[in-house]
């Protein structure tokens, strides 16, 4: 051999010899022809045999074909291994750099899932998650969009944006699962030394009177849905329970059956009444009791 064929074979020789990699090829490399040597062999030794049958001889010709697979398979798993777990490690970490950086997105995404999945709200449904409350407008894989109704039940015309992460860390109130009629329950604070007796009265004559008209629905919506759910129907009628947050504070809880979408006006019409029959006959409360509120005065020019 030449001094240049020396030379020539000589990176090859290097690379084969002293890189792990190289080694590995080497040896993958007569893996592969030692299986072929001994598939060429095991199938002349089929076709040279002879067999009962024809099937006998191909389910041989199948199973040598397989065992050959599988051993080849099997080599090239044990000379790669080393390989083979650097790039499991390698893979593992770029995927828990992914799963990082994109830990928001696949909550929203998973989120979005948990509400397909449970039937938690859709389109139209009124709830209120993390203090945030409106009426759904918008179903998206990362985001839900409420037009928002403030706290007097009222739409302030804002659009909240929630990221469907929270369904999986906050608790979430649908106010129209009924879809028709709830009981709608809000305080009424009273003053130390009140008489809470005359104010429970009132807030039931006005509550009653207020809620007449829906009464028989509600009972007949909370019954079909109670019977939905094999539940016994709550009643319906308008009801006043005490609470004591504190030794010297006192609140009336009123709970009344409303309309899903309206129990903001009759809160309000209820509140209005109640706080009528408190006021003083000689008040100015008293006095402007049922009147339509004065004309706006004309500004003078500045």
């Amino acid at each position: 051999m030449t001094a240049a064929q020396e030379a020539a074979g000589s990176p090859l020789r290097s690379f084969l010899l002293e890189n792990e990699v190289g080694r590995n090829l080497a040896a993958s490399l007569a893996l592969l022809v030692a299986v072929l040597v001994l598939r060429a062999v095991a199938q002349r030794w089929v076709r040279s045999t002879p067999w009962p049958s024809d099937e006998l001889r191909l389910r041989w010709h199948a199973r040598i074909g397989q065992g050959v697979f599988l051993f080849s398979l099997l080599g090239l798993l044990v000379i790669w291994a080393p390989e083979l777990r650097a790039f499991a490690f390698s893979a593992a970490a770029v995927a828990a750099a992914l799963v990082l950086a994109t830990k928001e997105l696949i909550m929203c995404a998973s989120g979005s899932l948990l509400r397909a999945a449970g039937d938690v709200y859709q389109i139209g449904d009124r709830i209120e998650i993390d203090g945030l409350r409106g009426d759904v407008i918008r179903l998206g894989i990362l985001t839900t969009t409420l037009l928002e109704v403030g706290p007097a039940q009222q739409r302030t015309g804002r659009a909240i944006a929630l990221p469907n992460s929270l369904l999986l860390s906050k608790p979430l109130v649908n106010e129209t699962f009924t879809e028709e009629y709830v009981l709608h329950s809000f305080p009424v604070p009273l003053r130390a030394g009140q008489d809470w007796r005359a104010a429970e009265r009132l807030l039931l004559a006005a509550a009653a009177e207020v809620c007449a008209e829906h009464i028989e629905a509600a009972r007949a919506s909370m019954e079909r849905e109670s019977s939905a759910y094999g539940l016994s129907p709550p009643s319906v009628e308008p009801r006043v329970a005490l609470q004591m947050p504190a030794a010297d504070e006192l609140r009336l809880l009123v709970r009344i059956p409303a309309p899903a979408r309206h129990k903001g006006r009759l809160e309000q019409e209820i509140l209005a009444r109640y706080l009528d029959a408190m006021a003083p006959a000689g008040s100015p409360q008293a006095g402007q009791a049922g009147q339509p509120p004065p004309p706006p005065r004309a500004r003078s020019a500045s």
